[in-house]
């Protein structure tokens, strides 16, 4: 038996309104920088397009970053003398939250809009709307109030200004939310703004506090008439979303350095060991405090093994049957706070147990510690017996954990 299929070829076509969303990353970095540790803060990494890229001067003492977009804003219709541009970006702080993918930790992210410009295409010369016949004039007698240089208030002047027979490219700084407004004093049958400049501020969460990785996150503005950016009822956008895409890039360091033969750790008493030897004067301590060099950015936490434990302690072992009890501590340098906020000293490590987190208030670069090596009394009195002449040993582990 033979099967045969008809196939049948079936196109539907919709006709759908256009709707576009003009996106842009935002990109942060965090990495402690040794020649300044107190500098706790994300740099901003997202190339300058528009007024910071030809103005870096006006941006860099204000910390202000600008982006342009090729969004359009045209007219709907011709503009008469007494119509209104009422210009208005979204200047008050709005917050949006990134996540850490690896670890699901969130953290907040403020960013208000600074600054708005953009470059007019009219569709006829300035001088031919106003009889002007000198560019300047002409586009200063078109509106009121001057040309596009000079801000309305609230917004303020920026000092860009650059203009043709039937363009203007402008820039104005915006403190407030609120409608900055151009009035036209001609019939101007058709303009486009051709692009969307706008400046930008950050506030960026303390990276000290977070764990590395990638923290993303996103927040929507809308473009148009009543929009989050406006030129007024009578310009629309060809994109009437704008979606701002956050990462913020943490990269913390954790580094422990042993000096030179830190790896090898021999317990005397204090003096060494010839009182006990010459005189038998049993020894109160018996200990070694054996430095480090520690690198933190961020919180960490700390754990210890050892080849032969006993009990939450580590053991020295002989071939001869010997066996003695050791207690490990840490020290670590100021500015790396335990619980409660306190500097950590002494701090007694358990065998296989996680001790932490301990969280630096700063960059901590190459600062000492220390870790206490040391036997109990108890200890030192058991294995300190007349005629014991021995030599114990064993392997201890730290394990640091930035990921506390």
């Amino acid at each position: 038996m033979k099967l045969s299929t008809t196939v049948l070829g079936v196109c539907l076509a919709l006709a759908m309104p256009r709707a576009e969303a003009a996106t842009q990353e935002i990109r942060a970095l965090f990495q402690p920088d040794p020649s300044q540790p107190s500098k706790n803060v994300f740099v901003n990494k997202t190339p300058n397009s528009g007024y910071c890229a030809s103005y870096p001067g006006e941006c860099e003492q204000n910390s202000m970053f600008s982006i342009q977009l090729p969004v359009l804003m045209s007219s709907q219709a011709p503009l008469q003398p007494g119509d209104a541009i009422p210009i208005r970006v979204p200047a008050n702080w709005r917050q949006l939250t990134v996540t850490n993918a690896d670890t699901q930790e969130t953290e907040v992210v403020e960013v208000r809009i600074t600054g708005i410009g953009s470059n007019f295409i009219l569709s006829h010369t300035a001088a031919e709307l106003t009889g002007e016949t000198n560019n300047l004039t002409a586009h200063q007698a078109l509106w009121e109030g001057s040309s596009w240089v000079y801000a309305p208030a609230p917004c303020r002047y920026s000092g860009v200004g650059f203009y043709g027979s039937q363009t203007y490219r402008f820039f104005w700084k915006a403190p407030v939310e609120a409608d900055c407004t151009k009035v036209a004093r001609f019939t101007i049958p058709q303009m486009t703004f051709n692009t969307l400049d706008f400046a930008y501020e950050l506030r960026t969460p303390n990276p000290l506090g977070m764990s590395s990785g990638l923290y993303t996150g996103s927040i929507n503005y809308t473009l148009g008439p009543a929009g989050d950016f406006t030129f007024g009822s009578s310009f629309m956008p060809d994109d009437s979303n704008l979606t701002l895409d956050f990462v913020l890039d943490v990269q913390h360091t954790l580094k422990v350095e042993l000096p030179p033969g830190g790896n090898r750790v021999s317990l005397e008493p204090a003096g060494g060991w010839a009182p006990w030897i010459e005189s038998g004067k049993k020894p109160t301590e018996i200990f070694r405090d054996q430095p480090f060099y520690l690198s933190a950015s961020s919180r960490f936490k700390v754990m210890l093994l050892c080849n032969s434990p006993g009990g939450n302690t580590c053991r020295l072992n002989s071939p001869k049957g010997n066996t003695t009890d050791i207690q490990v501590a840490i020290t670590l340098p100021p500015g790396i706070a335990g619980a409660g906020g306190y500097n950590v000293t002494r701090m007694p490590l358990q065998y296989n147990n996680w001790v932490g987190p301990f969280q630096p208030g700063l960059y901590v670069d190459r600062k000492v510690g220390s870790l206490n090596f040391y036997m109990t009394p108890f200890a030192i009195n058991f294995l300190l017996k007349p005629g014991v002449n021995d030599k114990l040993r064993g392997n201890i582990t730290i394990i640091w954990d930035s990921e506390a």
